[in-house]
């Protein structure tokens, strides 16, 4: 389970210091392509997943009557998915057909969720970016769901813009897309990338101040080192 501690932290860093941070855990593939935020400037988006997974759509099996299913799997997860938590969809990267569109995702909203993530697209995707909600997506898509995707599972393990995403890992977005943190790693990545974020804090102080960056980033010599601790201890952080 996510901490409350933990989340805020998260919320302090930048995908891209998370990115560096899986990195040197020996994680590579960790940041969803071609995914980014219907709308930029939000806070940053912090939960765990609860996922939902869709495979290509037979139409015998997928007719529009399937929704009159009370346990159809897309309406499920849009009702099961805890507060906090993120919805992210496994839509093979596929945007010709919509995800979902603006009446779940504000019933999502108003459940409690900390945001949806699809590799495919929204409909209505106007409405969705003007939702005080975090949306990320491929692209706008028009047509139903039901026209190339099935949905049947839900929080099972997926793919998402060709991350492996468990449900409970830990999901980061801002305006330059999603980092997904393994949860049995995600209180470790929260503090050092707190500590990476500070330390970037103070090279960018000393380069407006006009220092090279040899020997600043990264800190090579004893004397750099000791000038951030330094640092850290007169702003009282």
């Amino acid at each position: 389970m996510l901490k409350p501690e933990t989340r805020e932290a998260l919320m302090k860093v930048s995908t891209a210091t998370i990115a560096t941070c899986l990195f040197k855990k020996g994680l590579k593939n960790q940041f969803i392509q071609n995914v980014l935020p219907l709308k930029k400037g939000r806070n940053t988006m912090v939960g765990e997943a609860f996922t939902l997974r869709y495979i290509p759509a037979r139409e015998d099996l997928n007719p529009i009557s399937v929704f009159q299913d009370r346990k159809h799997p897309q309406r499920l997860a849009i009702e099961e998915c805890p507060k906090g938590h993120i919805l992210v969809i496994d839509s093979r990267k596929d945007a010709r057909a919509a995800s979902a569109g603006s009446i779940l995702i504000t019933r999502l909203m108003f459940r409690g969720a900390a945001g949806i993530v699809t590799d495919g697209g929204f409909r209505d995707s106007a409405e969705i970016a003007n939702l005080n909600f975090s949306a990320y997506h491929q692209k706008p898509s028009a047509p139903t769901n039901l026209t190339l995707h099935q949905a049947i599972d839900i929080n099972v393990p997926i793919g998402c813009g060709d991350v492996a995403v468990f449900p409970g890992d830990v999901l980061v977005g801002d305006d330059d897309g999603v980092m997904v943190i393994p949860l049995h790693l995600v209180d470790e990545m929260a503090s050092e990338c707190l500590k990476m974020t500070l330390f970037e804090t103070y090279v960018l102080e000393k380069i407006n101040e006009g220092h090279s960056i040899i020997g600043l980033y990264p800190s090579v010599d004893s004397e750099a080192i000791k000038n951030f601790e330094e640092w850290v201890k007169n702003k009282r952080f």
